[in-house]
């Protein structure tokens, strides 16, 4: 058996340890004020005027205490086993449902909703949850705190609890159980049954700022949207190309044939006042080592990367062309979602990948924007750009900036005063010392000097 697997056993099971440390600290308490209240007096000493009332006040204040704890505890016991019946008698389990809440500034953010039917809550006590996904990692504990009454009566049905969950990547997750604590007030007992949860639910992209740029749409499926700026479509000849199978011979200029003895055949080409969407892509490609797609470098550049993306797509949805996210690796999205619901759902989920590289993947036809990473491949991106002009925008994210350290002083205070707390803070501390960033960082010299040799307009976050 594996060591993480073992792990995982040993944490699975202190789940059912009913103590915690406020256990032994409250003993430890208790006692200490046991014995300086019932310490017997010195023969020979005199006491003070006012030590006897000051003790008895501290012998009631004792017993106060502990008589409400002890009357938390037990009911703690009742409920946890009241709920236990509920659970064999009505199979009564903990159900939850995940939402995702757009804030003031547009900003995703992602809510637990859990309720438990039938639930008596502990006196003066609490009752909480957790979850664990995808290779068994525990979410933090959240709390169920309100009441759900019957419709016109004050017969409490329910407790319910709503709360904010921040997970560590921008992914889709796969819930695999949980569990319920009934805990009293000190939290001094935290009684644990497993609940049979399963579902999935995924982190959103959060916005990073505004970006913005004048974008004008290749794509007419309608003719609502008038543009600015006359786009070429299919009409008029206006250049040559090399004659190809399948074209019309009665294209061929045969002028040029008498000339050079080449077969040439004309581009129709017009201007059109009309374009209606506006194709969003986002490339996942990393041309990197494959053994590097697994590291927690490349997940927090991804994370990143998602919000980037997100970021820019957020922004130029405001506009007034109707957006369209093309994806480069397949979902299963439902459709009821809209348009908006859908885009946020595919960069949640994408991830890097070494399958469709992005020549394959971009459009320069109907493509007018197109987000890379320092991860891309500065020879594609090169012929790609051979082949857009200034109407098509470039967003180049440099995702070595997930790494950045905003001053020398916050580099000293990460390595001398403030332990990491987090994946991230733990790899922009060794990120100066990687052999990966010089790698990266001499990636991103070389993509930003192919697009500001090119046409095409770019932004670079």
């Amino acid at each position: 058996m594996k060591w993480k697997q073992i792990k995982w056993k040993i944490r699975y099971a202190l789940q059912y340890f009913p103590f915690t440390l406020n256990t032994l600290l409250c003993v430890l308490v208790i006692w200490g004020a046991y014995k300086i209240l019932y310490k017997p007096t010195p023969k020979g000493e005199d006491p003070s005027q006012f030590l006897p009332f000051i003790l008895l006040m501290g012998k009631m204040v004792l017993w106060f205490v502990v008589g409400l704890v002890g009357l938390s505890i037990l009911s703690t016991f009742f409920s946890y086993f009241h709920y236990l019946w509920l659970r064999s008698r009505k199979g009564n389990k903990l159900q939850v449902q995940f939402t995702t809440e757009t804030k003031k500034g547009g900003e995703n953010k992602l809510f637990l909703n859990a309720q438990l039917d039938g639930v008596i809550r502990p006196l003066l006590g609490f009752v909480k949850g957790r979850l664990f996904y995808d290779d068994n990692v525990f979410t933090d504990r959240f709390s169920l705190l309100s009441n759900k009454w019957k419709e016109q009566s004050f017969t409490r049905i329910a407790i319910a609890g709503k709360s904010r969950i921040v997970l560590p990547d921008i992914k889709e997750y796969d819930i695999k159980g949980g569990f319920i604590y009934f805990q009293d007030m000190l939290h001094l007992f935290s009684l644990a049954s497993e609940q049979p949860v399963s579902g999935h639910f995924y982190q959103p992209p959060i916005l990073t700022g505004k970006e913005n740029a004048d974008v004008f749409p290749k794509k007419t499926e309608t003719m609502d949207v008038r543009i600015e700026q006359l786009r070429r479509v299919e009409g008029e000849p206006l250049n040559y190309k090399d004659f190809e199978a399948g074209d019309d011979v009665r294209r061929i200029v045969w002028k040029v044939y008498a000339k050079n003895r080449e077969l040439v055949v004309r581009v129709p080409e017009m201007f059109e006042p009309y374009a209606s969407h506006l194709y969003f892509y986002a490339s996942f490609y990393a041309a990197v080592k494959t053994q590097w797609l697994g590291e927690g470098y490349l997940k927090e550049m991804l994370n990143y990367y998602k919000n980037s993306v997100w970021t820019i797509y957020d922004t130029l949805s405001h506009k007034e062309w109707e957006m369209r996210y093309i994806p480069d690796q397949s979902f299963n999205i439902p459709e009821q979602l809209t348009e908006e619901e859908k885009s946020a759902r595919i960069i949640s989920n994408s991830i890097w990948h070494r399958d469709t590289a992005l020549q394959q993947y971009f459009n320069t036809k109907s493509g007018t924007v197109l987000c890379i990473s320092s991860l891309t491949d500065p020879q594609e991106l090169r012929n790609i750009l051979d082949r857009c002009d200034a109407s098509t925008v470039v967003y180049f994210v440099k995702v070595s900036n997930v790494f950045k350290h905003y001053a020398a002083l916050n580099l000293i205070g990460r390595l001398i005063f403030q332990p990491p707390q987090d994946r991230l803070s733990k790899l922009r501390t060794r990120w100066t010392f990687s052999p990966m960033r010089l790698q990266v960082q001499k990636r991103e010299k070389e993509i930003e000097e192919i697009l500001n040799k090119s046409s095409v307009t770019t932004g670079i976050l």
